[in-house]
């Protein structure tokens, strides 16, 4: 009985498997159009799972669509400008008013809480040269870091787009900041005097600091992009370290005929309330603007758009 029965089951399956591979397809079934199937292969080929992103450390391979980062130390106006998730960021960044709404329910973490990080499960970390535990941070996810100022601050956030595999929209950022923050520049010299200086305070702590033309709080835009005048003391002693600490006993020697005073809401200013300041031409002419210090570290995309509207609305009254 086994033995006829074995024969007929295969002649059975063979026949059915013959059946199934030459019947037509239900034209009623849902099919992937032409142009869907094309859409969904294009943007696979845009965004493929890898990429090799050639750091100053060497190539790295990191996600072709990153889809939880954490950034370490200074770089998460640069993410969030590009649209792109983050899932853990530095105090700094989390204490900025500009980017409290968007990073809400984005972790505070650092380079020395390792637990958290792991709990994060990010696919890429992104952070300063100087962070601790990179060797171990790499064996997380992906890791790359920048030494600050290697690149200008525009070139540093086309590194950050061509990292994210998204060089188009931080090209076309670059182009058109570079457009308005120039013209902005032509429009204030045109209105105060070429000749004029402008200067950039900031005070900390106990300290008092004047900057140079590359170290956030907006100096980028002045004396780069809008090539306004830096006072002769401040590019003595500022200009080659990005920034120098002073007293307030000397602070007319910095004071330029403008001066943009990134206030810290947490520091001591009672130096504002004495004449060796009230007495310089800055503040007798009420030419000094008062900004959050909190929202001008920085010199990401987010952050230079607000400086160089605060700038537009301050000295051209726009």
């Amino acid at each position: 009985m086994k033995k006829l029965l074995l024969p007929f089951l295969l002649i059975l399956v063979l026949a059915i498997s013959a059946c199934s591979s030459t019947a037509p397809k239900d034209s009623a079934s849902p099919q992937p159009s032409a142009a869907a199937t094309a859409k969904t292969d294009a943007k696979a080929e845009s965004k493929p799972a890898k990429i090799t992103y050639q750091s100053e450390n060497g190539p790295v391979e990191v996600p072709g669509n990153p889809q939880r980062v954490i950034v370490l130390s200074s770089f998460a106006g640069n993410v969030m400008a590009l649209k792109v998730n983050l899932v853990g960021v530095d105090s700094w960044s989390k204490m900025n008013p500009n980017f409290q709404t968007t990073l809400k329910d984005v972790q505070e973490v650092t380079d020395e809480n390792l637990e958290k990080i792991i709990e994060l499960k990010p696919d890429l970390i992104i952070g300063l040269s100087n962070i601790k535990n990179v060797d171990k941070l790499k064996q997380i996810a992906p890791t790359v870091t920048y030494t600050y100022g290697k690149v200008d601050y525009l070139k540093q956030h086309l590194e950050i787009g061509k990292l994210l595999n998204k060089e188009k929209e931080a090209t076309a950022w670059i182009d058109d900041f570079k457009k308005r923050a120039q013209q902005a520049g032509t429009d204030i010299k045109a209105k105060i005097g070429a000749d004029k200086t402008i200067s950039v305070i900031e005070s900390f702590d106990k300290q008092l600091y004047v900057f140079g033309d590359n170290w956030g709080r907006g100096t980028e835009i002045l004396y780069q992009e809008m090539k306004l005048a830096m006072p002769a003391k401040v590019k003595e002693m500022a200009l080659k370290d990005g920034y120098y600490a002073l007293s307030a006993e000397v602070l007319p020697q910095y004071m330029g005929d403008y001066v943009i005073f990134s206030k810290n809401p947490d520091a001591d200013n009672s130096f504002q309330k004495t004449d060796t300041y009230k007495n310089t031409s800055a503040a007798k002419n009420n030419h000094v603007y008062e900004a959050n210090a909190k929202e001008f570290y920085f010199n990401d995309p987010l952050t230079l758009d607000f400086q160089l509207n605060f700038f537009i609305k301050n000295l051209l009254g726009k």
